[in-house]
């Protein structure tokens, strides 16, 4: 089955407590049908010093459920479904239902 979220994509939370927030993905985790994404669903974790970070508290990014973020349409900025379709020269691409426009490029 294709991906409709990748790394990097930008989406809006629709659900949830950061209703609203927009943000691009940082990770998708594939057997769990979820993404993280950049600045949404913050979670702060007492974190033991090691050699490379001093430890204490970190504010840190946690997973999200697909159902629970839309792509953000590149034509005019609102929540979209995602569409695959094959172009002509046989590659398939990724489109945005509301406005036809290819997410991928």
């Amino acid at each position: 089955m294709a991906a409709k979220f990748k790394k990097g994509d930008r989406v809006k939370v629709i659900a949830g407590k950061d209703k609203g927030k927009q943000g691009d993905i940082l990770t998708v985790v594939s057997g769990s049908r979820r993404v993280v994404v950049s600045g949404v669903n913050i979670a702060r974790r007492h974190t033991r010093p090691s050699q490379t970070t001093p430890g204490g508290i970190v504010d840190k990014e946690m997973p999200l459920d697909v159902s629970n973020v839309a792509h953000i349409d590149p034509k005019d900025d609102k929540p979209t479904r995602v569409g695959f379709k094959t172009l002509d020269d046989g590659r398939k691409v990724r489109f945005a239902k509301r406005s036809g426009e290819v997410i991928d490029n």
